[in-house]
């Protein structure tokens, strides 16, 4: 699944256009390497998010293409 698709779907950012330009500006990283909103992700990935002067880092548990909101918490876990 591509990377702005999934944070998308997880609700961790609110729109596909927010998300793809969040990693054209370099404030998405997969693994410690920045992302380009095409990236492939797989379950295990490590998602870092830049939003201003803090970070939250994510592990992907899942990839659903069509997640309801009370499931979207589902697809990831915070781990800072």
């Amino acid at each position: 699944m591509r990377i702005d698709k999934f944070l998308k779907n997880s609700r961790l950012i609110k729109r596909r256009t927010i998300a793809k330009e969040a990693c054209d500006q370099g404030r998405v990283l997969v693994n410690g390497k920045p992302a380009k909103p095409g990236n492939d992700i797989v379950t295990g990935d490590m998602i870092t998010i830049l939003f201003g002067g803090s970070q939250m880092k994510v592990r992907v548990k899942e990839l659903s293409e069509h997640v309801t909101k009370e499931s979207a918490g589902e697809m990831y876990e915070i781990v800072e």
